[in-house]
This record gives structure tokens, C-alpha cells and sequence, in this order.
């Protein structure tokens, strides 16, 4: 089943069928714009205000798997205009979860709801930032995720940071939410190490100034730099860490 499949699989069959859907919708460069995707796959977007959701997937077709049949996306009330690429983007995936499925050679009828909903996620950022130009895109900015975000400004700022952990530097990213630690992850460990002092420092450097902070370490950390930036609003303060391991 899915979970027995290699990461490094997944991923490739998910970057392979994103690719595929942006070149049968025409979108040749970013950023990616989810309701134009829909659009060029012949997906109809509909919004329903009272919907209790964020989005849901309607098919016309009496069958799951045939790749022709048209369908409605159906879209509630978003915050801010990023979720509401989220949520489309999203239900794209719902939509040709399928192909996936084969690529991996998993049965798709056969898929638990969990495992189908995992790979409408990942398809979602693979879809608004794919790989191909991501990957570029990252090492020529510098992973400066406000540089980032400013070439794909329809993906949100946390969604960027968690695709970075899917690329090949080696890092470490931790996203704190009114001051406190909410998930720390990094792509060469399950368990990435408690936060070092220094990386604490530029945390805190940047969730006071409000401004991006950075701190080449080195030493016994076992890391090359470490750098914040701070996505505050007037109510809420938020702040994406990413430190770059020195070797591994």
C-alpha cells in the first residue's frame, strides 16, 4: 500500500503528475494560479459561501477513474486569498488523486480516504510550487523565503517553508506561532535536535524587531546558518526559522 511506498518515490510521482497537469493547463511559469489550473483542466469553480468547509470536489461523471469526466469545485469562504488557492488546489488533487495511485502501482479503489487525502495534500504543493521550477528558483534567491514568496505569492508563507523540506539541502525549519515553538521538522532526521541557543537567538531577534534575522553559526552546532523571518500581523505574530545543516 502507499505507506510501503519510498519517499523518494512518492515524491517523484507526485512531481511527475503536478507536471503534467500545469502542461495540460498551459501554465508555463509562476506563479501558479490554482483557479486557472481548474480552468484549463476543464474544471468549472464555483464558490458557496455557506459552506462549512474551505472546498469539496464534485464529479459529474458516474466514474471515479475516468480521466474525461468533467467536475465542480466547489470553494467556501477563505481569509485570505492563499487559502483559497489552498483549497482549490487542493481539491485538483482530489480530482486526479488517481493517477498518482497508478503511477505508484496502488490500487486506487482499494486506497483508504486517509491515504487519498495525503496525496490531494502533497499534490496541492507540488501543484502551486513544482519542483522544477521551486528547486531553481530557491537556489538562485537564496531560499530567502520573503524573495520566495514574492515570485509564488499563491502559496502561503508555511507552505513554502514545508516544500523547502522536500528539496535537497539538507535544513531544518521550525514555524512558532505567538511565541512559542508550533512544529519543528527537518528532511535528514524523524527527530530533528531541540532548538540550539543560537538558533533561539535569531528566533527571538526577529519576533521582536519584526524584522528577518540571521546568524552564521558553525562550531559544535553542527550548522551552517540560521535565519527568521517574521510574517506578523496586527493580531497575530508568526515567525519560519530555517537553519541549514553544515554537513550530513
Amino acid at each position: 500500500m502507499l505507506c510501503e511506498i519510498p519517499e523518494d518515490e512518492f515524491a517523484a510521482a507526485l512531481d511527475a503528475c503536478a507536471s503534467e497537469l500545469l502542461w495540460e493547463a498551459g501554465v508555463a511559469e509562476p506563479p501558479v494560479d490554482a483557479l486557472e489550473v481548474a480552468a484549463g483542466l476543464g474544471l468549472v469553480v464555483a464558490r458557496d459561501y455557506s459552506m462549512a468547509c474551505r472546498g469539496r470536489f464534485v464529479r459529474l461523471a458516474e466514474s471515479e477513474r475516468c480521466s474525461n469526466s468533467l467536475g465542480t469545485i466547489v470553494v467556501g469562504t477563505a481569509e485570505r486569498p492563499e487559502r483559497e488557492q489552498w483549497a482549490v488546489a487542493h481539491e485538483i488533487g482530489e480530482s486526479v488523486a488517481y493517477r498518482v495511485f497508478e503511477r505508484l502501482g496502488v490500487a486506487f479503489d482499494e486506497a483508504l480516504s486517509t491515504a487519498r487525502e495525503l496525496v490531494a495534500n502533497r499534490l496541492a504543493g507540488a501543484l502551486l510550487l513544482p519542483r522544477r521550477w521551486f528547486a531553481a528558483d530557491g537556489l538562485e534567491l537564496d531560499w530567502d523565503l520573503f524573495a520566495v514568496k514574492e515570485r509564488y505569492d499563491t502559496a502561503s508563507h508555511e507552505l513554502i517553508a514545508r516544500r523547502m523540506l522536500e528539496m535537497r539541502s539538507p535544513i531544518v525549519i521550525t514555524l512558532c506561532d505567538l511565541g512559542r515553538v508550533r512544529w519543528r521538522r527537518s528532511n535528514v532526521a524523524a527527530r530533528p535536535p531541540a532548538m540550539l541557543p543560537e538558533e533561539r537567538d535569531v528566533w527571538q531577534s526577529a519576533h521582536v524587531t519584526g524584522l528577518p534575522a540571521s546568524e552564521a553559526l558553525g562550531g559544535e552546532t553542527g550548522l551552517e546558518l540560521a535565519r527568521c523571518w517574521p510574517i506578523h500581523e496586527p493580531d497575530w505574530k508568526r515567525e519560519i526559522l530555517r537553519s541549514e545543516i553544515a554537513e550530513w
